[in-house]
């Protein structure tokens, strides 16, 4: 995928006109990172629309725009509509609500308790789906904000309309839709890293695919780490969200099911838990980086093992064969995968899963 053909709308709110019962530390740190990976990647600076409302004393060193709701409106529906590329990236880290009518609703940074004027996202996915967009056929949208319900959440006024203008429905565009929080839940935010833990777990995963950004990804390559990095944070207590995958396209309009609640088996079995650990390390989505690790194997094992380009099904055929005919080969995968990422906590937990896979005693040691 060529960069110059690559658009993104990145928004990161953490100030409100509403007031410090507001702030929000995090999301214009958030979107600061994704954009540096983005221009990384090769993207002009001139496609990337930045829009950040920041709260002292942090204050970005890259040229933004502001994010009030005239000009996001006027990017959404004016600008960022006929830009000329095959690449839409929108990136929004801010509050959010679910409101009566099943729309999440992002909140700007002109918001206030009596006037809460925001985006609705699900009109903003049918006007960019519809002929209203000529180009940007593919595009990829992630939204860490909460999904609260509005009636849990007692406003005095109304939620005021927010809808876009839709075109006519079309074939053309794919999207990918990641939200954070999941229908009805808050999503997490450390103020003390200032950064939420959503937007923390895929931007470090991106930040492994590097220069591939460009290219519109497959989700179903990118996210289960994601979604196995929130599943061990929701272990620990730290949040409740459940972030939800959704995709439309001319073959496919469906949600994919998290792992615990999918209508298999696997969640239950010691080889699926080890699958989604070891997918927990953003090095697994890339191809080159888990040929890195399956080279330091023994070659006796390695000319054995089958291999597939797809993260998941290569890891499940990696594990099965190991834990079947090389159990004795885990203690060096467990070494080859810590050596790259020597972060305690995946350590743990990689640890524990392959010690479920039956590994000899002396095989595994415990990550300190």
């Amino acid at each position: 995928m060529d960069p110059a053909r690559v658009h993104a709308l990145i928004v990161g709110i953490e100030r409100y006109d509403a007031g410090g019962g507001w702030d929000l530390p995090g999301p214009a740190r958030d979107a600061v990172r994704f954009h540096a990976l983005l221009r990384a990647a090769g993207v002009p600076e001139s496609q990337l629309r930045l829009h950040l409302a920041p709260l002292p004393p942090y204050r970005p060193e890259v040229a933004h725009e502001p994010a009030d709701h005239a000009t996001l409106r006027r990017v959404l529906v004016r600008e960022l509509a006929v830009a000329q590329g095959d690449v839409l990236w929108v990136w929004w880290g801010g509050h959010g609500v679910l409101d009566r009518a099943e729309h999440v609703r992002l909140f700007c940074a002109d918001a206030t308790t009596s006037d809460k004027v925001g985006i609705d996202l699900d009109s903003a996915l049918a006007r960019y789906s519809s002929d209203a967009v000529p180009g940007l056929a593919g595009q990829l949208w992630v939204v860490d904000a909460c999904e609260t319900f509005e009636e849990a959440l007692a406003f005095r006024d109304p939620l005021p309309p927010a809808e876009l203008p839709v075109g006519r429905r079309g074939l053309l565009h794919r999207q990918t839709v990641l939200r954070a929080a999941g229908r009805g839940r808050a999503a997490a935010n450390d103020p003390v890293r200032a950064t939420g833990l959503f937007s923390d777990v895929l931007l470090g995963l991106l930040a492994e695919r590097g220069p591939v950004l460009p290219a519109f990804p497959d989700p179903e390559e990118l996210f289960p780490a994601v979604r196995a990095r929130l599943a061990a944070l929701r272990e620990e207590g730290r949040t409740l969200q459940h972030p939800e995958i959704r995709l439309r396209s001319p073959e496919r309009t469906e949600i994919l099911p998290p792992a615990e609640t999918a209508p298999t088996p696997r969640a239950a079995s010691p080889l699926n838990r080890a699958v989604d650990v070891l997918l927990g390390y953003p090095l697994m989505a890339d191809p080159t980086e888990r040929q890195t690790v399956i080279a330091q194997l023994n070659p006796r094992v390695t000319a054995t093992l089958p291999r597939h380009t797809k993260a998941r099904t290569d890891a499940v055929g990696i594990l099965r064969e190991l834990s079947r005919r090389h159990p004795e080969a885990l203690r060096e995968l467990y070494d080859a995968i810590t050596a790259l990422d020597d972060d305690p906590e995946r350590g743990r937990e990689l640890a524990a899963v392959f010690k479920e896979l039956e590994v000899p005693k002396k095989g595994i040691r415990d990550h300190e």
